[in-house]
Protein backbone atom coordinates (compact mmCIF):
# COMPACT_ATOMS: atom_id res chain seq x y z
CA UNK A 1 0.00 0.00 0.00
CA UNK A 2 2.57 2.31 0.81
CA UNK A 3 4.64 1.81 -2.66
CA UNK A 4 1.47 2.98 -3.93
CA UNK A 5 0.44 5.79 -2.12
CA UNK A 6 4.07 6.90 -2.77
CA UNK A 7 3.41 6.99 -6.24
CA UNK A 8 0.03 8.72 -6.11
CA UNK A 9 2.36 11.69 -4.17
CA UNK A 10 5.34 11.84 -6.43
CA UNK A 11 2.94 12.18 -9.18
CA UNK A 12 0.84 15.02 -7.25
CA UNK A 13 3.83 16.49 -6.61
CA UNK A 14 5.56 16.50 -9.90
CA UNK A 15 2.47 17.18 -11.95
CA UNK A 16 2.14 20.27 -10.03
CA UNK A 17 5.54 21.42 -10.65
CA UNK A 18 5.38 20.68 -14.09
CA UNK A 19 2.05 22.94 -14.54
CA UNK A 20 3.67 25.52 -12.67
CA UNK A 21 6.97 25.17 -14.73
CA UNK A 22 9.50 25.13 -11.96
CA UNK A 23 12.20 23.98 -13.78
CA UNK A 24 16.25 24.80 -12.74
CA UNK A 25 16.45 28.33 -11.67
CA UNK A 26 12.62 28.98 -11.05
CA UNK A 27 12.04 27.31 -7.90
CA UNK A 28 9.56 27.18 -4.91
CA UNK A 29 9.81 26.32 -0.96
CA UNK A 30 9.75 23.18 0.21
CA UNK A 31 6.92 23.58 1.92
CA UNK A 32 4.86 24.41 -0.80
CA UNK A 33 5.18 20.94 -2.24
CA UNK A 34 2.32 19.94 -0.15
CA UNK A 35 -0.44 22.45 -0.57
CA UNK A 36 -1.47 20.58 -3.90
CA UNK A 37 -2.08 17.27 -1.75
CA UNK A 38 -5.44 15.81 -1.00
CA UNK A 39 -6.45 16.39 2.71
CA UNK A 40 -5.82 12.30 3.07
CA UNK A 41 -1.83 12.58 2.46
CA UNK A 42 -1.59 14.87 5.75
CA UNK A 43 -4.40 13.98 8.09
CA UNK A 44 -2.26 12.26 10.36
CA UNK A 45 1.79 11.56 11.16
CA UNK A 46 2.39 8.65 9.81
CA UNK A 47 1.18 10.49 6.06
CA UNK A 48 3.24 13.47 6.60
CA UNK A 49 5.79 11.56 7.11
CA UNK A 50 4.85 9.50 4.36
CA UNK A 51 4.80 12.63 2.22
CA UNK A 52 8.16 13.95 3.60
CA UNK A 53 9.79 10.21 2.67
CA UNK A 54 8.79 10.76 -0.80
CA UNK A 55 10.48 14.42 -1.40
CA UNK A 56 13.46 13.41 -0.07
CA UNK A 57 13.50 10.26 -2.58
CA UNK A 58 12.37 12.71 -5.33
CA UNK A 59 15.60 15.26 -4.38
CA UNK A 60 17.85 11.80 -4.19
CA UNK A 61 17.13 10.12 -7.35
CA UNK A 62 18.04 13.82 -9.06
CA UNK A 63 14.77 15.11 -9.98
CA UNK A 64 14.21 18.13 -7.51
CA UNK A 65 16.76 19.95 -7.12
CA UNK A 66 16.93 21.46 -3.34
CA UNK A 67 19.32 25.01 -2.49
CA UNK A 68 19.07 27.15 0.25
CA UNK A 69 17.51 30.15 -0.63
CA UNK A 70 16.23 33.32 1.64
CA UNK A 71 16.75 30.60 4.55
CA UNK A 72 14.70 28.55 3.90
CA UNK A 73 15.15 25.29 1.15
CA UNK A 74 14.09 25.83 -2.74
CA UNK A 75 13.32 22.90 -4.90
CA UNK A 76 12.85 22.95 -8.77
CA UNK A 77 12.49 19.84 -11.32
CA UNK A 78 15.80 19.47 -12.41
CA UNK A 79 15.73 19.96 -16.26
CA UNK A 80 18.42 17.23 -17.22
CA UNK A 81 15.61 14.31 -16.25
CA UNK A 82 12.76 16.02 -17.96
CA UNK A 83 11.89 13.09 -20.19
CA UNK A 84 12.37 10.83 -17.37
CA UNK A 85 9.68 13.02 -15.17
CA UNK A 86 7.55 13.52 -18.21
CA UNK A 87 7.31 10.04 -18.83
CA UNK A 88 6.45 9.29 -15.38
CA UNK A 89 3.32 11.55 -15.03
CA UNK A 90 1.65 10.32 -18.41
CA UNK A 91 2.28 6.72 -17.15
CA UNK A 92 1.27 6.70 -13.61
Amino acid sequence: MAESTEIIIRRYILSDLVERRMWGGKHTEIKNLTKGLPDIFLRDHKSKKLVEKTIKKLINDSWLLAKKSTGEIHVSLNPRNTGEIKRFIEEN
